[in-house]
């Protein structure tokens, strides 16, 4: 008993001094804190003690794949592009721009055309070939009245005249601009019109004639043997060809003429003076049949005044063609002569397009404005079959104009024609080369009437004479030899 009281003794001695320990050592670190002072090392060994470290339970590592990285790029932002403000305005605020996406990346597309830069056809740069205050705007043919003359209201425009196009299945509407205001920006402007198929200058066009040459004069009718045209190709024809000839008016009370126009158009409406003399030599070199003959005496001829002026010379604009040629496809004409030329029209283009799609031949003059000029058009419109001139040598007509849009040559130099008041004279210009290959083409139709204007190209030009030197862009093919095309047809 007295052990075992001895040690608990012993062992509460011990235990008080622990305490006391502990109580100094507890002061003297409280002590060193408020003072800013370093504690006794008992006191940091108690107060900084850290805890034993707790084991906390890992999940090994996993293999790791490596996918290529994935890029999510949201869509471009296309919206319709903003109506024309201002005169005729329809809605506001203006829609948001095209927004890129993010991270600067280009877009995944390109940017759809623009409506509005589809319909509106502005003149080109520079272009000045057209009429001054007028603009044409093509629109559906189920069009409301009501809704052109709105549209005509919110623009400020009169119209002076409208036509049905029915080859195009469009309405062309020709409007006047009262005040002066510039055309290029009244056609962006009526661009915003959602009615509106197109709208574009009226364009001008001039007949392809100059004043004969100071040199001595060629001999009379050495256009037929030159093109080796033969009275028997006529004689074999099985049915005549209608060629419709879009010019001036025919003076058809010629005695070389008499009999030779079956109908007769005037797409000027019975404006404006009225001039014969280039329409006339046009027709006489196509079917004359009197004291002259033509290249085809059977062809008929489809008369379509779309040219007239004063005497300076007949001009003819886009709306007369148009017209003009959607007659010569409801008359069913196989062959259409264009002895004019101008600048780039895509109404003139399209009608042109669909005329050759319905089966007819267009020929036209390439041009009198020289080598240096920039190709003509209807000429230079894909199918229509180009035709410079030449003279009594095979030289080529010093104002003809030359490029690859050629197809062949015939003369065109001092060429004997019928004039008007039963007169004759002495032609030159692209003009006439045109109608002597009109009625070869026509001689070729008639032999084959199922050809397909791409035959009749082919035929003139496979068979053509090269002529020397060999430019493809001043003689095309070469002088048309009537005889050769004529035989290739009847294969």
């Amino acid at each position: 008993m007295r052990d075992r009281g001895f040690a608990a003794g012993r062992t509460t001695a011990e235990e008080r001094r622990r305490r006391t320990r502990r109580v100094w050592t507890s002061a003297g670190l409280a002590l060193a804190l408020a003072l800013g002072v370093a504690a006794p090392i008992e006191a940091q060994e108690v107060g900084w003690r850290r805890p034993p470290p707790v084991r906390v339970w890992r999940r090994p590592p996993q293999p790791v794949f490596l996918r290529p990285p994935v890029f999510v790029v949201p869509p471009p932002v296309y919206d319709a592009p903003p109506p024309v403000y201002g005169v005729g305005a329809e809605s506001w605020p203006p829609p948001h721009r095209y927004r890129p996406p993010l991270g600067g990346r280009p877009p995944l597309r390109s940017l759809p055309p623009s409506p509005i830069a589809s319909r509106a056809a502005p003149p080109p740069p520079g272009e000045t070939r057209f009429r001054p205050g007028e603009v044409l705007v093509e629109v559906p043919l189920t069009t409301p009245s009501s809704a052109l003359a709105a549209m005509a209201r919110r623009h400020r425009l009169v119209e002076i005249e409208a036509a049905p196009i029915a080859l195009l299945g469009v309405a062309v509407h020709l409007w006047r601009i009262p005040d002066r205001r510039d055309v290029a920006a009244v056609t962006r402007e009526l661009g915003g019109e959602p009615a509106a198929i197109r709208i574009q200058p009226n364009y001008l066009y001039a007949l392809q004639q100059s004043a004969p040459d100071d040199a001595t004069p060629s001999p009379p009718q050495y256009a037929l043997n030159k093109l080796r045209v033969d009275p028997a190709l006529a004689a074999a024809a099985a049915a005549p060809v209608r060629v419709a000839v879009i010019d001036t008016a025919i003076d058809d009370a010629h005695p070389d003429l008499a009999g030779a126009v079956e109908a007769r158009f005037d797409a000027l409406g019975g404006a404006g003076p009225r001039m014969f003399d280039h329409g006339t030599a046009v027709a006489g070199a196509i079917a004359a049949r009197g004291r002259l003959k033509g290249v085809d005496p059977n062809a008929r001829i489809l008369a379509a005044r779309a040219f007239d002026g004063d005497g300076a010379g007949a001009s003819g604009a886009t709306l007369s063609l148009l017209k003009a040629i959607d007659w010569a496809v409801r008359e069913r004409a196989k062959v259409i002569n264009m002895s004019f030329a101008g600048p780039p029209d895509p109404a003139l283009s399209d009608i042109v397009a669909a005329a050759i799609g319905k089966g007819l031949t267009l020929v036209a003059a390439a041009g009198n404005a020289g080598p240096q000029s920039p190709p003509l058009y209807p000429a230079a419109d894909p199918g229509v079959i180009a035709v410079t001139a030449t003279d009594a040598d095979d030289r080529r007509y010093a104002k003809a104009n030359v490029g690859r849009y050629i197809a062949v040559a015939a003369p065109g130099v001092d060429v004997l024609l019928p004039a008007p008041q039963g007169s004759y004279g002495l032609e030159t210009g692209t003009s006439f080369s045109a109608a002597l290959v009109s009625g070869v083409a026509a001689l070729l139709v008639a032999r084959r009437a199922d050809a397909a204007p791409a035959q009749v190209r082919q035929w003139l030009t496979a068979t053509a004479a090269p002529l020397a030197p060999s430019r493809g862009d001043e003689f095309g093919a070469g002088l048309v030899d009537a005889r050769r095309a004529s035989e290739a047809a009847a294969r």
